[in-house]
Order: structure tokens, then sequence, then C-alpha cells
């Protein structure tokens, strides 16, 4: 009989996932990362070559390596072109698939088939999964979920009957989650929770008497090794590339402890999206300065549940598996590490809502002693609650049809004013200019409180830069300078603001300068040969992109620029191999135009 409930609840969410997430298939790819994954990567629409298998093995284009999610955007091109329809079902069946493993999984390991339906549903069907699964550009989310998941099934059956093709297995597909996206680090941590609950696996070893008690305790923590190293590994691996491309911000761009009160702000603010999943935006502003009773009142919320949980570890052991999953398996996208701009981002939930869903799955039956009142209140009140999510996912879904209704939702959200957003004129990536304006309002509020600080200058400076007020940006960066003579960030954004208004040789003194202090800084050799460049000093050019090249070999710009210098002096045979090498990186641009003209073959 239960065999049977099995299958129909396996159907119950392919169908579910498929009405809540089905409109997408209509909805068509955005201009927010889709041309550099998809609609302008030559590369990906290669297809499937030997060639380009080995360029997603070794590149690190967009700050990333994750080889499988390439591989996985090429075969879809293959398969549908730029029909986005085609590629955002695979990305809902790979979601799918997911969500059946974790109900196969708590299945598989506590017994309980209706908690673990419950708990596969309330994660498939929640509008915070819409990001990921709706956004193409994160292939990368939903792969990796579906290997990890995959994963954590195969562990499972290791931890029934141990065996080395077990544990390999486990490993491999682990491996297979890393090479999608780095969001699985934390399985070694995750295991061990598993371990403890549902597994029983931590209980059982202290339960062995005598000596062996120790033996046991440490296999079980020997074995999550392999793990932990791939983990490092991969982890190293991201840090370099997001380093090297400048997507993560510096202490002095963005200090430490905005990045900590944040951290805190967000774990409260993604636990309260979860009950009330109200205003989910593509892009959630930055505040550098959180009022001190939301820090007080969050970390006031994290500490209580935290204490609660472990004070009921032994009679309630799924809640303190389930809350510290959530929190650990946050850590790596909770902004201690910044890259980007925003705040917070739905899709960062994938992966630790999975605890908060077992905690609501196994809680909420204690309230209900009586079975008869189980029966007769639990069911109903939960089709009520995954349908109220269903239809909040499938209006969510609507805003994602294109960057235009993505971005008018974001600013009605936002609360940008219809004057402002007249001038903005719809555009889904001038959403950061509304946001520049609100950082200089907190930068002069730092600045006022504080005149001596080097860093609200800074930053200041770039927020007047983008958007166009450069006068007001060189005269920060300036002062930014005068506090903090070694400053290179603050030189070498000075200098690109010079080199855009036509400052070449302002532009290469602020340069030079940085190169002096810090000679490895590879942005400022690509800046600093386009000034060259624009000054007709192309030999001068060529020799500081070839430097800016021998430090980051996959430096496409570089690659570009320095084709652009090469042709400049009629040296077409090292153009055109510069501009291959470029395209061999993932940017087609030039290697098309030069061949449409005749100049390379």
């Amino acid at each position: 009989m239960k065999q049977k409930y099995t299958y129909v609840i396996i159907i119950f969410l392919i169908a579910a996932s498929l009405t809540a997430f089905g409109r997408i298939g209509g909805n068509h790819f955005i201009n927010l990362d889709d041309p550099g994954y998809i609609t302008k990567n030559h590369v990906v629409q290669n297809g499937l070559t030997l060639q380009n298998i080995k360029w997603a093995f070794t590149t690190t284009y967009l700050a990333f390596w994750h080889p499988l999610t390439w591989i996985s955007h090429m075969l879809d091109w293959q398969l549908f072109g730029n029909d986005a329809g085609g590629h955002h079902l695979v990305s809902l069946l790979l979601h799918i698939g997911t969500v059946i493993l974790l109900f196969l999984f708590l299945h598989k390991t506590t017994g309980n088939l209706w908690p673990a339906a419950f708990a596969a549903a309330f994660f498939a069907l929640h509008p915070l999964r819409v990001e990921s699964v709706a956004w193409t550009s994160e292939r990368k989310d939903v792969l990796s979920m579906f290997f990890g998941m995959a994963s954590i099934y195969a562990y499972a059956f290791y931890a029934e009957r141990t065996s080395i093709s077990r544990y390999g297995l486990c490993l491999l597909l682990f491996i297979f989650s890393l090479m999608s996206k780095p969001m699985w680090v934390t399985l070694p941590f995750a295991l061990l929770l598993l371990d403890y609950w549902p597994l029983g696996r931590i209980r059982k070893a202290f339960c062995v008497p005598g000596e062996n008690k120790l033996k046991s305790v440490g296999m079980l923590v020997w074995e999550k090794v392999p793990f932990l190293i791939l983990a490092i590994a991969a982890s190293i691996i991201v840090f370099l590339a997001e380093n090297t491309s400048g997507a993560l911000s510096s202490v002095d761009t963005l200090p430490l402890t905005a990045r900590m009160t944040n951290a805190v702000f967000s774990y409260a603010m993604y636990l309260a999206k979860t009950f009330w999943p109200a205003n989910l935006i593509v892009f959630y502003p930055y505040d550098f300065f959180l009022p001190p009773w939301k820090i007080i009142l969050s970390l006031s919320v994290l500490i209580i549940i935290s204490l609660m949980v472990v004070y009921y570890i032994k009679s309630l052991p799924f809640l303190f598996s389930g809350w510290f999953w959530y929190l650990g398996t946050l850590v790596p996208m909770i902004g201690l590490v910044q890259v980007g701009k925003h705040a917070m981002a739905d899709r960062y939930t994938y992966l630790p809502s999975m605890g908060i869903a077992m905690m609501l799955a196994w809680g909420i039956p204690l309230f209900f002693r009586e079975k008869e009142i189980r029966k007769r209140l639990l069911l109903p009140s939960a089709i009520v609650v995954l349908a109220m999510l269903s239809l909040l996912t499938w209006h969510q879904c609507g805003y994602w049809k294109s960057g235009f209704s993505l971005f008018n939702h974001a600013a009605r959200v936002m609360q940008i004013d219809r004057q402002t957003l007249k001038h903005m004129g719809g555009d889904f990536t001038q959403l950061g200019r509304y946001q520049q304006q609100k950082e200089i309002q907190s930068y002069s509020e730092a600045i006022r409180l504080k005149p001596n600080d080097a860093e609200a200058y800074f930053n200041r400076g770039n927020a007047y830069s983008k958007i166009d007020r450069n006068e007001n940006a060189i005269q920060d960066l300036t002062d930014a300078i005068r506090l903090k003579p070694d400053y290179v960030e603050a030189f070498n954004n000075r200098g690109n603001i010079y080199g855009r208004h036509g400052q070449y040789q302002l532009a290469i003194d602020d340069f030079n300068k940085v190169i002096a202090i810090q000679p490895d800084y590879v942005k400022t050799y690509n800046n600093r040969g386009l000034a060259y460049s624009a000054l007709g000093q192309h030999q001068k050019a060529v020799e500081d992109f070839s430097r800016a090249i021998q430090l980051k070999p996959d430096y496409v710009s570089a690659y570009l620029n320095r084709a652009d210098a090469y042709l400049k002096q009629n040296h077409t045979v090292a153009g055109c191999r510069d501009a291959e090498k470029a395209c061999g990186l993932g940017d087609c641009s030039l290697t098309q135009a030069l061949k449409a003209q005749g100049t390379c073959r």
C-alpha cells in the first residue's frame, strides 16, 4: 500500500511543479547574464564539440568554473537554439528531479511518508524557487542541486550498508555538483547533520561500548575528509576566479561591519520571506546603514531559535538538523565574501530552505496530539498551503517573462517614483542607477559623521561615476587618495574616469601610480593599454595588454584590445590570432567582424 502512495506522491509532485512553474515555457531570455551565458556566447552556440568541451573545463569566464553548466547550455542550444522555452523546460525538469530525490531521501531515511511528501512539496512549490528555475542563467543552480541531492540520496544507501562502490557514487555525484556550481561546498557539514538526523548514525556510534566508541565516531568524521578536500579545492577555485575577474568586493568598498550586519539581517529576512513570500524581486538594494533595531531583532530571533533547537536536541532532533542545515548551508551565500552589489538573492535560499521544510514537516504535526484531529486538520491545511504557494509561484513566474516585466516589478517594489522611472526608461539594467543614488545619500551621511573616512569618499566617488557625475566622482576619489596615499583602487578608478573623457595623460599618470604601488594589479595594465592606444602609442599598448594576459591568461578583454592594437599596426596575423583566442574564451564578436571584412580567414 505504501508503495502505491509513493508513486501517487511522485506523480503529484511532478504535476504540481509543472502547473506552478509551467508558464515559464513562454518566457523569454532576459538581458541580465543571459547574453554572457547564452544569447551572445558564440562558444555555447557552436554546440557540443571536443574543442568546446575542453573550453568548458578550462575557462573561468564570468567568474565561475562550472564546466557541466557550460556543457548543459551547449546541449540546450543544440536542441532548442534561441527558443528560450526549451531552455526553461530543461531547468524545470532538473528542479523536479531534485524534488523527487528529496522526497525519496526523506521517505527512505525516516519511514514517514506524509511528512516527507509535505517537505518535498513545500520546497518544490515555494515562490523563492522561481529565480533559480525561471532564470536561464541560473541553470547552474538547478543542475548543482540535482547532483547534490542525488549525492545525498546515494549517501542514504551508503549509510544503510557501507561499501566502496556506494561511497564512490556519492563522491562522484558530489563532484558533478561542484562542477555545476560550488553551492554544495557545505556538504561535509550537512552530512554530519544527516548522520545525527534522520540517519541516526551519530547516536549509534556513541552507543558502541568501550574503546570502539571513539573509533566509530572517528570513522564518521574520517569518511567526510575526501568531501572536505574537494569542497576546499572548489572554494579556492571560485575565490581565485572571482577575485581575478574583479567580481569580489574589497573590504575598502564594502566594510566588514556592513557585511556582518547585512548577513545577520539577511538570515532573518530569508526566514521571513519563507513564511511571507511577498515582494520578491531580482535585486535587493544594499542598505549600508541598517537601523540598530533591525540588527538586534534579527540577531535575537536567530539566537532564540538556536537555543530552542539545542534544548530539544534529544527529543526533537529534526529541529536541530533542520535549523543548522539552514544556518550552515547559507554561509557561502550570506555575503561575508561579497560578490556584486545586491544585499540578498532569492536563489540563495535554494539549498538552505530544505532545512526549514524538514522542520515544518515533522514539527507541525506535534501540535496535534490526537490522531483523528491530525487526519481532519493536517491534510486539508497542507493542501491549502501548497495551493497558495503554487499560486504565488505561478504569479511570480510571470514577472520573469521578459527583462522589461522583471524591471517594472522590481521598480514598483523598490518604490521608485514615476518620474525617476520615466527617466530610467524601463531598462532593467538601469535599476543600478537608482541604487547608486541611494548609496550616495548613505555615504554622504557617513562622511558627515566621519570626515576622514577614505573608504566613504571612495565609495561615493564610484557611485557618482556610475550615474555620470564625473566631476563629483573625481573630487571624491582625490579626497580618498589624500586620506590614503596608497589607495590603488582609487587611483585606478580615477584613471578610468579620466580615460573615458579623453584626458589620457592624466589617466596614464594614475595608472603608473597604481603599478608603482602594486605591480601585479592586472586591470590597470589593460586600462593603461587602452589609454596608450587612444594616444596612438600602439606598441606600448601591446606591451601592457601582454602583461595583463601574462597575469591573467583568460583575460578576454585584454586579448580583444591587443588584437585591435596589433591590427592598427598592420600586424594582421597577430591580431587575428588574438581575436581567435578571445573567441575561444567566449567572445567571438571581433573574430566574426574580421572574417566578414575578409581581414581574417
